[in-house]
């Protein structure tokens, strides 16, 4: 006789960071290079790259597997990155003074990012 298990609907666990200031077009290079991958495989990819948004993106990944780990009590070498976005946030607007008691204007953009890790031992079972 074959049991069914019910599926676990609450296998993904997520962290998101608001308000991070870079371009969203400059952390989606760097999205798009972890999406999809493990989490111990992701660590070592972001802690190779070269890019200074690379290091906003290791604490969000850490944050949410720190999460799975602790409120879900998921292990942290079974876990996948499922979903990982970046959205445009609010633009920072300063005033530059220049010569002549003009002002010029500096946008400073802002983005906000989502990771969404999903553990994967528990599709495993029902294989």
């Amino acid at each position: 006789m074959i049991k069914k298990r019910k599926k676990n609907p609450y296998t993904t666990v997520y962290a998101s960071g608001q308000r991070i200031c870079m371009s969203a077009h400059k952390a989606r290079r760097v999205i798009d290079q972890i999406r999809g991958r493990s989490y111990e495989e992701t660590l070592m990819i972001l802690e190779l790259m070269p890019y200074r948004t690379c290091y906003p993106i290791f604490k969000l990944v850490y944050s949410a597997a720190t999460n799975a780990s602790h409120n879900m009590e998921f292990n942290e070498a079974r876990l996948i990155i499922s979903k990982a976005e970046v959205n445009e946030g609010t633009t920072v607007k300063k005033l530059k003074p220049r010569a002549r008691g003009r002002s010029f204007l500096i946008k400073k953009p802002t983005c906000h990012i989502t990771i969404v890790l999903k553990d994967i031992s528990l599709y495993e079972e029902y294989r």
